[in-house]
């Protein structure tokens, strides 16, 4: 990893950050005290608070296990109790949310925090030396397609973790390291004798890895509950530097799942092949007709409701560190989609991308066949102004263009028999939008004064963050700004077999909300 570099520019924001009266400053904490309270707990405390943590790891959290749903969120009212906030389990219409509360006479703004503590799905099968809900530690980072390096113990009480090893586990990066973060981070104030100045409100949810059904109308019913004058989603990847990410968008996402029939069963390519048609084929074209060949979308309307980036925040794009030869080495590939777009300018934008595809059989099980149909899972990934429906229908639209008649269901005999280019489009999911708060709120500026102040080096900042989050809902129940903060390493192997978590990004993600939570209002 490349060194940690300062990212200058954002010359009114400086202004403006600097010139924070000086009577507020001086009610603060010294920016030395909050970080020794935070580095100092945890250096005393390692072996506690990874007992801790693996603890919560090994209970399982795939969001369809309601069951052992239910003892994450047990599991996690605890852990705030022992911190002294005011929690408990409450009822949704599926998995429960845990709240928590620290309410403060005379709070001067009251900061709300959201994390998930479901997981994606998981094959134990492909978690090399370990299943998915036993964590372990490894000396650094799994090599692709290896087993190296080997699992080691926990060190002995008197020696500290090394800040490379990483600790293996479903979860362990996505979501419950900034729980974990944010819980040791109290701790550290705590036991420094550090007040707090705010209202710090949390919310868990135990559903965002199966699309976040029920938070909608839990955050509808419970508005008065989640009063907050800023929302921090504290969730996804730092940036490749390692250095404090906050990002102030995320983009949205809608699924599609398309099928192109053949014959009604599959039939031998000997006798048949070259004339009966092939599905595998047919898909295959069509797929290729929805991009060019710099990897453009070319649906018609793909990009034209994109709410264009704002000056500052082009100017915060160009702004990010360039990693790009790193990441290409780190993941084995040279060329890039894009027609030369940086990452962050590509993310900025739409997407289309193909999660998987399915005909016939191959390796030990592939057979001389004309298969009877072939199907690809398709996500498109939104950004601001992009309306899931709209998109999907422009993909369906497409799809007509090209020659098929579309259906939603299993065609019948008639269907087939009428129709020479047949194909299924079934929705996965209705999606939700895309979000990006403004870069010049007055809250936004006192969050970059608290990370620097308390770092000494500017962290990066995103307009967009890659993933997606739920964060349309909290716009539309609360309308509060909604700011990312993201902690865990980039190659965490996220909705992956092998997730894991750099140590080093857990102890700083303490630092950081230790820094978060002191932030000071502009009242």
């Amino acid at each position: 990893m490349k060194k940690k570099q300062m990212i200058f520019g954002w010359g009114a924001l400086l202004l403006l950050v600097f010139s924070l009266s000086a009577a507020a400053a001086a009610q603060a904490p010294a920016k030395k005290d909050i970080l020794n309270a935070a580095r100092n707990y945890r250096i005393s405390n390692e072996h506690a608070i990874m007992q801790e943590y693996f603890d919560l790891l090994s209970i399982p959290n795939v969001s369809a296990d309601r069951v052992n749903i239910r003892k994450n969120a047990e599991y996690i009212k605890m852990m705030m109790e022992k911190r002294g906030i005011q929690a408990r389990v409450m009822e949704t219409a599926g998995n429960p949310v845990v709240y928590g509360e620290i309410l403060v006479p005379g709070a001067e703004q009251t900061l709300l925090f959201y994390v998930h503590y479901d997981g994606q799905p998981v094959d134990p099968s492909k978690w090399i030396d370990t299943k998915p809900f036993t964590p372990i530690l490894r000396p650094g980072k799994l090599m692709a397609g290896g087993n190296e390096p080997k699992p080691v113990p926990i060190p002995p009480d008197d020696l500290s973790f090394n800040v490379d090893w990483r600790i293996y586990a479903r979860g362990v990066s996505d979501d419950k390291a900034p729980l974990m973060a944010m819980m040791a981070a109290l701790d550290g104030l705590r036991q420094a004798g550090i007040s707090h100045r705010n209202n710090i409100k949390f919310i868990l949810e135990g559903e965002e890895e199966a699309g976040s059904t029920n938070l909608g109308p839990f955050l509808q019913k419970h508005r008065d509950l989640l009063k907050a004058d800023v929302l921090f989603m504290c969730d996804g990847p730092a940036y490749y530097s390692g250095d404090p990410t906050i990002f102030f968008g995320v983009r949205g996402i809608t699924s599609i799942e398309i099928m192109v029939y053949g014959p009604n069963t599959s039939l031998h390519s000997g006798h048949y092949g070259n004339w009966a048609p092939n599905p595998g084929m047919r898909l295959s074209k069509l797929l290729a007709s929805m991009k060019d060949d710099t990897g453009r979308v070319v649906i018609d309307g793909f990009y034209d409701t994109v709410v264009p980036l704002t000056v500052r925040e082009k100017d915060a794009v160009r702004a990010v560190p360039d990693y790009e030869g790193d990441i290409k080495d780190n993941y084995g590939f040279i060329h890039t989609e894009g027609g030369g777009m940086t990452l962050m300018e590509a993310i900025q934008l739409p997407s289309l991308n193909i999660n998987g595809l399915l005909s016939g059989w191959i390796g030990d099980q592939s057979r001389t066949i004309v298969p009877y149909s072939a199907a690809a899972s398709i996500d498109i990934r939104l950004v601001k102004g992009c309306d899931p429906a709209y998109m999907r229908q422009c993909l369906i639209d497409h799809v007509k263009k090209q020659g098929y008649f579309v259906v939603s269901g299993e065609p019948d005999h008639r269907t087939r028999m009428a129709h020479p280019f047949l194909a299924r489009i079934d929705n996965k999911e209705s999606g939700y939008g895309a979000y990006r708060t403004s870069m010049d709120t007055p809250v936004a500026r006192r969050l970059a004064a608290a990370l620097r102040d308390y770092y000494e080096f500017n962290p990066v900042f995103l307009p967009t963050l890659g993933g997606s989050l739920p964060i349309y809902l909290f716009d539309e129940a609360l309308g509060i700004p909604v700011i990312g903060i993201s902690i865990v390493n980039h190659d965490n192997n996220q909705h992956q077999p092998n997730e894991n978590l750099r140590i080093g990004n857990l102890w700083s993600g303490i630092e950081t909300f230790a820094a978060v939570f002191l932030m000071e209002s502009d009242r």
